[in-house]
């Protein structure tokens, strides 16, 4: 089992920036994939940004450029630095992980996003005008 705790969300301005966190423990190793999604009232789950086992990164179109996605192996946590925030970027972001990277990508893409191992519990980011 994997258990992350997520943290860093909160309320901004447009043009703003947050990084979120997310705490790992647990069976770490046994992950191929992290990442990152996001759900905003009334739409699905959609990916933001995954890194796998790799460090190879995807991002969700909408926020190339913006965001990144890194990880401190050391501390056991994954970030997003998410930079120029916009309204459509208010949602509650999930950290999420897998032993799978097929299911990771997948999910990435929307496809399977209920099948991920592992999630969090979820941080708000609110960006206002």
């Amino acid at each position: 089992q994997v258990q992350l705790v997520e943290s860093g969300g909160g309320s901004v301005q447009a043009g703003g920036a947050l990084r979120l966190s997310c705490a790992a423990s647990g069976s770490t190793r046994r992950t191929e994939c992290m990442a990152w999604l996001r759900q905003s009232p009334g739409k699905e789950r959609e990916g933001v940004a995954s890194i796998d086992s790799d460090d190879k990164t995807t991002f969700a179109d909408s926020v190339k450029g913006r965001f990144t996605i890194s990880r401190d192996n050391a501390k056991n946590t994954l970030y997003l630095q998410m930079n120029s925030l916009n309204l459509d970027d208010t949602a509650k972001y999930y950290c999420a992980a897998d032993r799978s990277l097929y299911r990771c990508m997948t999910a990435m893409e929307g496809i399977g996003v209920g099948d991920i191992d592992f999630w969090g519990q979820g941080t708000q980011v609110t960006v206002s005008s």
